[in-house]
């Protein structure tokens, strides 16, 4: 792995007219880390003792030393967090902005749990370990570690370089939707949440995905009431066990398999990379998407039943108010997982006419989540994105996918603007600890990471 890094960042560091940092500068890389090790130990969590706040405050610190003007840098306090926009201005004041979007906020870990503090960075082993080492302060800090660099080379784009980091993606995304409502005239925005790269087991990179769609989160609660009664005269209707049987029929209903050019193009590619059943399945899959063998196989792979079209399934359940009571009320959460172009509306009726029972009442009690379609497969961006790993990791496949689960794209695509998961760091499937315990990603990542960002952005912001 090391030979092809330091072959990739010299290609592209080194590159006619790119100064050679001086030694009072750290080398990019070196400061990503170092920004990253900081981050890490801002507990930027909800609640009490929320640190978000204190977190944005240093990254804007490290902008502002990095050649950022003050007035270019703002923290927008909200509620218990904060959010961070940084401008590099561009040439041309009338030029859309490119968006960097990304956040600094985590999910909680307790330190009981982990093997090391969860808030206090630790390298070892070719690693670094603590919550947002993944998911995403590392993301963030080779992001403003580029912007810097950039900055220091006198790269002068022609359209503003926006970074703009949300405080509350992982919870109620407030943040998240102010930000896309202020920048909603855009041109673009590369989401340094999405995307990236997997590593064989070997550590040898395998192949890279960028993100253009997502599905729709959506929260539907059902709702039998009935008038009860005491337990020693059971009636022919209970609501317990009228719930029951319309979750069993919701239960047994399958959404119709859906395809878009972005799915197709996925499941082509990335069926080169499996074996067995499953490979043959998405290769048959992406030319013929009514294949009901092929779909039957995906279907029964919980790595891939999220990419043929909607789920849903049954989160939570409740029922009765005493033991030796009739249930006056049962209910419960079916949540799903909407393939982009499809109304949550339509979603609920289609669940409602599955659970074949009209005692059932449906209510939509989705949060903090808005219905959105697949961004475009521009030609510009991709085009850059290829041109930029070509450079981080030459010869690596490069192919687009569907993020199952909501991200900060989610509040863009529902203004229209294109939005695309552009992380670059690569994984080993089994070094993904993305909200779990002892959260951890290789530090070899960030050299060429750092390459992918410069080729990418001086491309896009052009």
């Amino acid at each position: 792995m090391k030979p092809l890094y330091v072959a990739a960042l010299a290609g592209s560091l080194f590159c006619a007219g790119a100064a050679v940092a001086s030694p009072a500068t750290p080398a990019p890389d070196q400061q990503a880390l170092e920004i990253a090790k900081r981050a890490i130990g801002f507990r930027s969590v909800r609640g009490t003792g929320n640190q978000t706040p204190q977190l944005a405050a240093y990254l804007r610190s490290v902008l502002i030393d990095g050649g950022f003007a003050a007035d270019d840098v703002t923290v927008t306090p909200v509620d218990d967090t904060a959010y961070l926009v940084a401008r590099f201005r561009g040439t041309d004041p009338a030029a859309k902005p490119l968006l960097l979007s990304g956040h600094i906020d985590v999910v909680e870990a307790k330190p009981a749990d982990w093997t090391r503090d969860p808030f206090t960075a630790v390298v070892e082993n070719g690693y670094l370990f603590g919550r947002g080492a993944t998911d995403m302060k590392l993301d963030a800090a080779i992001a403003i570690a580029t912007l810097i660099d950039l900055k220091r080379q006198g790269f002068k784009p022609t359209r503003d370089i926006v970074l703009e980091l949300s405080g509350d993606e992982e919870t109620a995304m407030k943040t998240s939707a102010l930000i896309a409502e202020r920048f909603k005239n855009a041109e673009m925005v590369l989401n340094i949440d999405g995307g990236g790269g997997r590593l064989s087991e070997d550590g040898k990179p395998q192949f890279f995905t960028w993100q253009g769609a997502e599905k729709t989160y959506a929260d539907f609660r059902l709702t039998v009431t009935n008038p009860g009664g005491h337990s020693s005269a059971p009636r022919p209707l209970n609501a317990i066990n009228q719930l029951s049987a319309a979750l069993v029929r919701i239960g047994d209903y399958h959404f119709p398999a859906q395809t878009n050019d972005l799915t197709r193009a996925y499941f082509r590619s990335a069926a080169k990379f499996k074996t067995g059943p499953i490979a043959h399945a998405m290769a048959r899959f992406a030319e013929s998407p009514t294949d009901q063998q092929a779909i039957a196989t995906l279907r029964a792979d919980p790595a891939t039943v999220g990419q043929i079209g909607t789920t849903c399934v049954a989160t939570m359940v409740s029922g009765g108010h005493a033991e030796n009571a009739l249930p006056q009320r049962a209910t419960a959460n079916i949540n799903c997982r909407i393939f982009p172009g499809v109304a949550p509306k339509a979603v609920m009726e289609v669940l409602r006419t599955a659970a074949a029972d009209p005692a059932v009442a449906f209510t939509d009690v989705t949060e903090g989540s808005v219905a959105n379609d697949a961004s475009p497969m521009r030609p510009d961006f991709v085009k850059a994105v290829e041109r930029a790993m070509g450079k981080a990791y030459p010869g690596v496949p490069v192919f687009p996918s569907m993020a199952a689960g909501a991200s900060d794209s989610m509040w863009f695509r529902y203004h229209h603007v294109p939005s695309y998961g552009a992380s670059p760091v690569f994984l080993k499937e089994s070094d993904d600890f993305s909200h779990g315990l002892n959260e951890r990603t290789p530090i070899a990542s960030i050299a060429p990471s750092i390459v992918y960002y410069r080729s990418l952005l001086t491309d896009l912001a052009r």
